[in-house]
């Protein structure tokens, strides 16, 4: 069973690939990595991890359906023992917006929400994927992980400047109480878990102004974990690039270490 799973939003994963991403996978000590944003077919993304792949990651990709939206993949050190694309949606199956693969009793889950955008057709494809997604996800059971850009930061710890944000997609009050609604059918926000009570730690950042600098970024890539291995995670680290000119993504990975 996997004991260390990073998550990472690549905003473009051709375009992450040249700027570190490579190197990245190279020396990570993770056993799971999960992708969001590839916005490539699989073709594309395959051909992009090549370097990758020849060093023994196996690749599971969902690609998007519509082109440069969106797009998840997961890399493993082994193979699955099984895969699954989407979760019985009509409307969200085909769009890469979630792959999950199942290790031994352990299913691990790559999800890209929409990020919506407030009194828009955005904001309502967003509500509609959080009902379909919810229900999946509260209908399930054993031993579960979902991570990926869940596009919600849950409470005023989660991002900097949450009183200017109150009206703002990704920070409304019906997204933060889905997220409390997942919370009590038994899921756990494992990073929050092993960082009580404190501001973030933060794994977005704008690239505009100096948001990255200041640290003045949203906590929106999660790990939501069911069952015993919710008590597993013992660290969880935020791979904060060193600086502005080293980030491959305006995310960083988030990484959990399970026993």
């Amino acid at each position: 069973m996997p004991t260390i799973v990073s998550t990472i939003n690549a905003n473009g994963i051709r375009a992450a690939a040249g700027k570190g991403m490579l190197a990245w996978l190279a020396a990570t000590e993770a056993d799971v990595v999960c992708v969001q944003e590839t916005r490539a077919t699989d073709e594309q993304t395959r051909a992009t991890l090549a370097p990758a792949l020849a060093d023994g990651w196996i690749l599971t990709s969902a690609e998007p359906g519509a082109k440069g939206r969106a797009g998840v993949a997961i890399l493993s050190r082994r193979a699955p023992d099984a895969v699954r694309i989407g979760f019985g949606s009509a409307e969200f199956d085909r769009t890469g917006r979630y792959v999950e693969a199942v290790f031994d009793e352990l299913t691990i889950g790559s999800v890209y929400v929409p990020s919506g955008e407030e009194n828009t057709p955005r904001q309502d494809e967003k509500y509609r994927f959080l009902a379909e997604f919810g229900a999946y996800l509260k209908a399930g059971t054993g031993e579960i992980v979902v991570v990926g850009d869940w596009n919600i930061a849950h409470t005023e710890l989660d991002l900097k400047n949450w009183k200017a944000n109150r009206r703002s997609a990704g920070f409304l009050p019906e997204e933060r109480a889905w997220i409390d609604e997942l919370l009590a059918a038994g899921y756990v926000d494992v990073v929050r878990a092993l960082h009580p009570g404190v501001a973030g730690p933060y794994s977005w950042w704008s690239y505009r102004g100096r948001a990255f600098d200041n640290d003045s970024g949203w906590r929106i890539d999660y790990h939501l974990a069911r069952g015993e291995v919710a008590g597993r995670a013992k660290q969880a680290v935020v791979e904060r690039a060193p600086s502005y000119d080293q980030r491959w993504s305006d995310h960083a990975p988030v990484t959990v270490q399970y026993r």
